[in-house]
């Protein structure tokens, strides 16, 4: 089998481009089906956040190859495929491995040992496996990417000082104020992105925060956690006329305000300044707004590099992670070499009890009068024999399958046992999919919570 991961991310692809490439938590669980019945997918995961839309599979090498992923995107997303190939990155095998395990530990994150990526990828793989798309090797790899997370943020400085798209915002709006005190905060939207900026704002000194949202009662909820106000979503125009600071994160699939609603706003602001930071994808705010006089806006691209100095003590823990990463990519290899064991050692039994059933009917014809007792006492003496040369062969291949030349070994011992018809795979028939893995492959489900006992 061949894992491989087709995608793009906030290095690779303007945020014009990602927000094009957006899922809709609601449609995420068909996505994940179709994708199952693509060509030579026989597991899949998709993890889609603001930063990214990653396609993790487990193929079928003899007929796959990466491109078959790029026409599921085209097929899915309605876009071209030149439109977008040029912002993708392929990981193969190895590659893939690794790069899920950064993902999951925050070492790919525009905010370096951010937390909340790990939350996402493993709502992906859930959700998945919910979906009955995978299978014992994306069951055993994601459950390793979740558990070397956990270790990574639990027993590193990865996680220290505040840093994430919201706070950067938060920073960002300090360099051109200085302070958030005797200044009006809009932020629009209740999610938890939005949730996380009024909390920075709320520790920055920020005293006068409203909230505006589509369905009120969330926009209450958050309000009153800090001490804020709350607004119908209607009252925004006016909201703005009031507002210094405005920060938007909405699941708006369209702009939530133009470049003509500001002008509107400014009016009545008479020219004061504002600034705006857009912290949604799909954007919430039309680019166009960036020309109007006074009017000071930025995107999630922009945020990029404003937490320099929290930023730098993760790096010097980062080295730690990877090395971790390192541990458990091969404590993965070694399983997964190990995997291959099991079939050739239940061949040779079959084998050997094959030839046992032989002898003894051989035995049968040859020395018609043995008696039942007798024959009891041979055959069991036979097979105990069998049982014995067979014994420490098992045992040596079993302990050189998860060493680093075990696939080596394997085939020595399928060949000098010639176990090699016996263990071949059947071609699948055309047009069927391959059978999904067993019940007792799948990792439980308890309440969204990964079990990882």
């Amino acid at each position: 089998m061949h894992i491989v991961v087709v995608g793009l991310n906030y290095r690779t692809a303007p945020v014009e481009v990602r927000e094009r490439f957006t899922i809709a938590p609601e449609r995420l669980p068909q996505a994940i089906r179709e994708m199952k019945s693509w060509k030579s997918v026989l597991e899949c995961v998709i993890v889609a956040t603001c930063n990214r839309t990653e396609l993790y599979a487990v193929v079928d090498r003899d007929s796959f190859c990466p491109q078959h992923v790029r026409n599921f995107m085209a097929s899915w997303f309605g876009i071209a495929k030149d439109e977008f190939a040029p912002y993708l990155y392929t990981y193969e095998d190895e590659e893939a491995k690794r790069h899920l395990f950064r993902v999951a530990c925050g070492l790919d994150s525009m905010v370096l040992g951010e937390t909340q990526i790990l939350g996402q990828v493993r709502d992906a793989f859930l959700l998945a496996q919910q979906e009955r798309a995978t299978g014992t090797l994306f069951n055993m790899l994601f459950k390793q990417a979740v558990t070397v997370a956990k270790k990574a943020h639990s027993e590193t400085g990865i996680g220290e000082n505040a840093v994430s798209v919201s706070y950067a915002a938060i920073e960002l709006g300090k360099r051109i104020f200085g302070s958030y005190r005797n200044k009006s905060v809009l932020i629009v939207g209740a999610g938890k992105m939005s949730e996380l900026t009024v909390k920075h704002l709320s520790a920055s000194g920020a005293e006068r925060i409203a909230v505006t949202n589509r369905t009120y009662e969330r926009a209450v909820e958050l309000a009153g956690k800090f001490g804020g106000q709350a607004y119908p979503f209607d009252r925004l125009p006016s909201l703005l006329s009031e507002a210094d600071v405005v920060i938007s994160s909405t699941g708006s699939n369209a702009t939530i305000l133009s470049k003509r609603d500001m002008e509107a706003a400014m009016r009545e602001r008479s020219g004061r300044p504002m600034f705006m930071i857009d912290i949604a994808v799909p954007r919430d705010l039309d680019p166009d707004i960036h020309d109007v006089p006074n009017v000071y806006l930025y995107d999630i691209d922009d945020l990029e590099g404003i937490v320099e100095a929290n930023l730098e003590l993760r790096r010097q823990q980062s080295t730690r992670i990877e090395a971790m990463i390192d541990e458990e990519l091969s404590a993965f290899d070694q399983w997964y070499r190990s995997l291959g064991v099991g079939p050739v050692i239940r061949a040779l039994q079959e084998k050997a009890k094959e030839i046992h059933l032989e002898t003894m009917d051989s035995m049968r014809n040859k020395l018609p009068d043995l008696t039942d007792r007798e024959l009891k006492i041979i055959h069991k003496l036979t097979k105990s024999m069998l049982n014995q040369m067979m014994h420490e062969p098992i045992q040596r291949v079993k302990e050189l399958a998860p060493s680093r030349h075990g696939d080596e070994a394997l085939e020595y011992f399928t060949k000098l046992f010639a176990l090699e018809e016996a263990t071949r795979v059947p071609p699948t028939p055309k047009g069927e999919k391959q059978p999904s893995e067993p019940k007792e492959d799948r990792l439980p489900l308890q309440h969204g919570s990964l079990s990882l006992a």
